[in-house]
């Protein structure tokens, strides 16, 4: 294929109707019959990048293997393509105006008057053609953050106008994802938001190709002839999203929708090869008939918002499959454990995982959760903060260094086990500046680990400030926490296990960041079969 087509996907009514699942599921389609896809997600809000953004303001920050901190909806593309993503796959309005403001000190504009357009959207339309000027891409879907008619929104929405009309309808086609309500006073769906809403994108002169309407109950022949009527979009192209038990079942739902049919035949795309979902849909077989469950409890501090852990969740539910068991999992508030709340809230689980976190609320609770898993043989596995905590419960109560602590929470700290690491203790600026993105960690032979990702080197994605302090190693290690991963360059300690342990081991990077369906992690995989075998020996 010469030219690449552009797809754009744009929200309606209200927020949260998973315009990042419809997108996901439509390339894994494409993607199925054989085409190049790749997703990037607009945000429109003036952060530079998520990665000062508070977890109950945005849910999960996602890392990608090229350092970029992004939307959750990306861990959701890669999650359903099995195919990495970058810089480029995720733009918000700060980096836009960020990168028209730097032009014009440059004089790039030679004087003229800087404006929303042409110079902001011509920068928008420059972002949304970097993925298919590549040449790797046929399709690129580009899912816009937010809702139609919300001011932030609106240069994205004129951006998309100027390129389905510089493209033609062949190149570019709009998916319009909405809400169809249903009024149980009245006893029956509503089909006037969705009006208003193809109403308010049309007033900024793009109509819609194809409408996907999120509803909870079916759409009736009338009503889906009512709203191509009202909405000016063809009958077929009126797809419906009824809710799903589970993310993993819509592309399915949306095969049978036909909208990946309608979508090729829009864009004068060849469909004769039906989609190959076998791998899919084995993996939808094992995660629906588990033969066993497990229980772990999930410890963290932005437990409310499940969103701010969205990728481990995902994780456990491909090793839950790979495993044929279902893991059920409990949100276990690291502020609400102490002395005497503990043994009622983890005494029933199978493993215990410490989650990743900033900041020094909830810690304590955290390094409790660590001593009861240690000391009671339940699996365990800590990422980031969590694999943290592990080294300052085993300083504190094994090497008996009682002030052990990392100088996050306490610069002050007698024993700093964990410290800032050097190219981070001058920075000025927050956002960015962290140790991001995919680094290499050499594995100990005969390892936990080694056994585990079955070799000797692996490359993880990093998202921190801090680390082991290796003045402590020796010491740690003849106390029984032994470091078996580390990176080959700087010797930064990756990996923390205790061998004495039937599963129990730390990790300074995000394993959670690489989990597909098609590739769940093997790290969740292992700790997952642990938490089996754990279940079975005690159960």
């Amino acid at each position: 294929m010469s030219t690449t087509k552009y797809i754009f996907v744009t929200g309606g009514v209200s927020s949260s109707l998973g315009k990042g699942i419809i997108a996901a599921s439509l390339a894994k389609l494409l993607q199925a019959r054989g085409y190049r896809v790749t997703i990037q997600k607009l945000d429109p809000y003036i952060n530079v990048d998520p990665g000062t953004l508070n977890p109950y303001e945005h849910g999960e920050c996602y890392v990608t293997d090229d350092g970029a901190e992004t939307d959750l909806d990306l861990g959701h593309y890669e999650r359903f393509l099995n195919v990495t993503t970058s810089q480029a796959n995720n733009v918000t309005t700060g980096r836009i105006y960020q990168s028209v403001i730097q032009k014009e000190r440059r004089g790039e504009f030679l004087g003229k008057t800087v404006q929303v357009i042409p110079h902001i959207t011509n920068e928008i339309k420059e972002r949304i053609q970097l993925l298919g000027k590549t040449g790797d891409y046929d399709i690129v879907i580009t899912e816009i953050g937010g809702t139609v008619g919300d001011i932030e929104s609106l240069p994205y929405i004129e951006a998309v106008r100027q390129m389905k009309w510089e493209m033609g309808d062949d190149n570019a086609l709009v998916i319009h994802l909405t809400f169809v309500p249903f009024l149980a006073a009245a006893g029956e769906l509503k089909t006037k938001p969705t009006q208003h809403s193809v109403k308010t994108l049309m007033e900024s002169g793009i109509r819609a190709d194809i409408l996907v309407c999120r509803t909870e109950h079916e759409l009736s022949f009338d009503l889906r002839r009512k709203l191509a009527l009202f909405c000016n979009v063809k009958q077929e192209a009126v797809i419906q999203s009824i809710d799903a038990s589970t993310i993993y079942d819509v592309p399915n739902l949306m095969f049978e929708e036909g909208l990946d049919k309608v979508t090729l035949k829009k864009l004068n795309l060849v469909d004769s090869n039906e989609p190959d979902l076998k791998s899919w849909n084995n993996f939808l077989q094992r995660h629906k008939n588990p033969k066993a469950e497990v229980r772990v409890g999930l410890i963290g501090k932005y437990v409310e918002l499940q969103d701010s852990y969205k990728s481990i969740l995902e994780a456990f539910i491909h090793a839950g499959a790979e495993n044929e068991v279902k893991v059920n999992v409990d949100f276990i508030h690291s502020e609400h454990i102490n002395a005497k709340t503990i043994g009622n809230k983890l005494s029933k689980l199978d493993g215990v995982l410490v989650a990743p976190g900033f900041g020094e609320r909830g810690v304590e609770g955290k390094v409790a959760a660590v001593q009861y898993a240690r000391e009671n043989n339940l699996p365990f596995l800590g990422i980031c903060l969590g694999m943290q905590m592990a080294v300052i419960e085993f300083a504190r109560n094994v090497l008996k260094l009682k002030d052990a602590n990392s100088t996050e929470m306490n610069p002050k700290a007698q024993d700093p086990v964990i410290s800032i690491m050097e190219d981070q203790k001058n920075l000025e600026d927050m956002g960015g500046t962290m140790r991001l993105g995919s680094w290499k960690c050499d594995l100990k032979e005969g390892s936990l680990a080694n056994k585990i990702y079955s070799s000797n080197s692996i490359e993880e994605r990093h998202r921190h400030r801090y680390e082991f302090n290796s003045t402590y190693r020796e010491n740690l290690e003849a106390a029984g926490m032994i470091a078996t991963g580390s990176n080959p360059n700087t010797d930064l300690v990756e990996i923390v296990e205790i061998p004495s342990h039937p599963w129990f081991i730390g990790v300074q990077y995000h394993p959670e960041y690489k989990s597909t369906v098609a590739n769940p992690h093997p790290l969740f995989v292992a700790f997952v079969k642990a938490m089996h075998e754990h279940s079975e020996k005690n159960n």
